[in-house]
C-alpha cells in the first residue's frame, strides 16, 4: 500500500498573493513539521497546481482519522503559532476533509497527483466498490504509481477550532476523493480521456461534474525524518 496509514487530512486552499512566499516558508519550516510531529501523523506532503484550483493541495497521512480528531490535534489546533495566524488568515478557498482510506493501490509515491473530489447517489458501499474497482485498473496503468480512494468524513471534518476561525470563512469538505499518482503528467492526461474520464467516473456511480486538479510534489515530509527539536526549533524561529 502506497499510503502509510489508514486516515488522511486532505486539504486545498489558494493564498492572497501578498502572503504567497510567506505562506511557502511557513508551510515547509514550521507548519508541516509541526503537524507531522504530532501523535498518529506519518507523513506530509504539498503540491502546487499544474492546472486546476485551489492553488494549492496538500494531505497528511496518518494511522487512522482518530488522530484527526485527538485531543492533542485539537488542542494545536486551538493554539495556532503567531506565525501561522498571520499566514492563514490569508488561506482562500478552503476545501478541508478528514477522510478514511477506503482504498489504496501501489507501491510509493509519485511526483504528480491528479486529485478529484467526488460525490455520489449511489450507496455507500456499492460506490466504493465500484471506485474500488475502478482505482485497481487505474494503478495499473503506464506511468502510474499509485491510487488512493478516501471516504470523508463530514462530522470529523465540521469541527470549530481557533485555527478553523482564521481562514475567515466555513471550510468546504468533500464526500469522497481520488487521488492519482504518477511520474509525470503525461500518464494522468491520458488517462483523463480514458479509464479516468467523466464518463468513467460516471459509470462507477460519480455524480457529474467531477472536480480535478493536476498538482505536482514540492515537498514533502515523513515522522521519521523528523526529531521534536526540529519542531521545536522551526516554532521559535517563527
Amino acid at each position: 500500500m502506497a499510503l502509510l496509514g489508514k486516515g488522511v487530512l486532505a486539504i486545498w486552499n489558494g493564498i492572497a498573493a501578498e502572503a504567497e512566499d510567506e505562506f511557502v516558508a511557513w508551510h515547509v519550516r514550521e507548519h508541516i513539521p509541526e503537524r507531522v510531529g504530532l501523535p498518529g501523523f506519518l507523513r506530509g506532503r504539498r503540491y502546487v497546481a499544474v492546472d486546476g484550483d485551489p492553488k494549492y493541495f496538500n494531505f497528511y497521512e496518518t494511522t487512522g482519522a482518530d488522530a484527526l480528531t485527538s485531543p492533542v490535534y485539537q488542542a494545536r489546533l486551538d493554539a495556532p503559532t503567531e506565525w501561522t495566524r498571520r499566514v492563514v488568515a490569508h488561506f482562500t478557498d478552503t476545501w478541508r476533509t478528514v477522510c478514511d482510506v477506503a482504498v489504496s493501490h501501489g507501491i510509493g509515491g509519485g511526483g504528480f497527483v491528479d486529485a478529484l473530489r467526488l460525490s455520489s447517489a449511489v450507496p455507500p458501499d456499492r460506490f466504493r466498490a465500484a471506485m474500488g474497482a475502478l482505482a485497481e485498473r487505474l494503478a495499473a496503468a503506464p506511468g502510474i504509481v499509485a491510487a488512493h480512494l478516501l471516504e470523508g468524513r463530514r462530522e470529523a471534518s465540521g469541527a470549530g477550532s481557533a485555527e478553523k476561525k482564521l481562514r475567515g470563512g466555513p471550510d468546504r469538505v468533500a464526500d469522497w476523493v481520488l487521488l492519482v499518482e504518477a511520474v509525470d503528467e503525461a500518464p494522468l492526461r491520458a488517462l483523463r480521456a480514458g479509464d479516468a474520464g467523466d464518463a468513467a467516473l460516471a459509470a462507477a456511480g460519480a455524480a457529474l461534474p467531477v472536480t480535478r486538479g493536476l498538482y505536482r510534489l514540492q515537498y514533502g515530509l515523513a515522522q521519521d525524518e523528523i526529531g521534536t527539536g526540529a519542531v521545536t526549533d522551526a516554532r521559535k524561529s517563527a
